[in-house]
């Protein structure tokens, strides 16, 4: 991925909610270079949802709307384990 995918994904990764910053940024920053290129294009559409809906996939109060995006869930919590 180009030097400037991967700055528009670190910033597509501040969403401007705290709690949603605290996740997406130190995942963009540290794993997703590390991510598959069809995990890295799942990263890009989960972007893509709402703040709300994303915020309550990764408080786990819902199911996402895709199934796939559970792994992608998994990893971005485990990141956050690491990093705090």
């Amino acid at each position: 991925m180009s030097k400037l995918n991967k700055n528009r994904i670190f910033w597509q990764s501040r969403r401007g909610m705290l709690e949603l910053d605290l996740l997406l940024e130190p995942f963009a920053r540290h794993q997703f270079e590390l991510l598959s290129a069809e995990q890295q294009q799942l990263y890009q559409e989960f972007l893509t949802y709402e703040d709300q809906d994303i915020y309550t996939w990764l408080m786990l109060r819902e199911e996402p709307a895709r199934a796939p995006f559970n792994d992608l869930i998994r990893l971005i919590l485990e990141n956050s384990r690491n990093h705090f």
